[in-house]
């Protein structure tokens, strides 16, 4: 039986999801960097080294995803895989200095509005919509899907208020009356 709320939801979801990409290109426009090398990137400033497999698991990326990011990131010189002593089937991750330099000036992976609200919010709360969203992945049985290294709409030439003219027009077009 569908909920009242289903086309609500789903409006919403697609908008989360637009404003996600739209972000994803700015990023890729004035940095030179997707969403997930910055992601991967930040993962190796947390802990300062890591394996492949290991990355992947973290932030939710398929194998054949990371080492495509990762392929980019060693191109750039941004990170250096080395071969470990004790096991030379295993790969070590790490940041370069100019990974580290360009994490510096690097923007949040997170739409920066976004993140800074979700900070102005109590712990309670921003643990309230972390659990609302794990609670979301798990109702669309989307636990083992890979987060998308990109999505594939939107303009390349994304500025932040594109991503508030795009909502402001949705909700026009969710206003007009429908034509049957």
């Amino acid at each position: 039986m569908p909920s009242r709320f289903d086309d609500s939801i789903l409006r919403s979801l697609r908008r989360i999801t637009r404003a996600i990409d739209l972000h994803s290109r700015h990023l890729a426009n004035s940095h030179k960097l997707t969403g997930p090398q910055l992601v991967c990137l930040r993962h190796l400033a947390r802990h300062e080294t890591a394996t492949p497999s290991s990355m992947a698991k973290s932030v939710s990326l398929s194998q054949a995803t990371i080492t495509g990011i990762l392929d980019r990131l060693e191109k750039r010189e941004l990170i250096t895989r080395v071969r470990d002593n004790k096991d030379r089937r295993r790969v070590n991750l790490a940041l370069t200095k100019a990974g580290r330099d360009l994490l510096i000036d690097a923007p949040m992976p997170l739409h920066q509005t976004f993140a800074n609200r979700l900070a102005e919010l109590p712990e309670e709360q921003q643990e309230r919509i972390d659990g609302v969203l794990r609670e979301i992945v798990e109702m669309m049985e989307a636990e083992d899907l890979e987060a998308a290294p990109v999505l594939s709409a939107g303009l390349m030439t994304a500025e932040a208020g594109d991503v508030a003219a795009f909502l402001s027009a949705a909700d026009r077009k969710t206003d007009e009356p429908t034509s049957s």
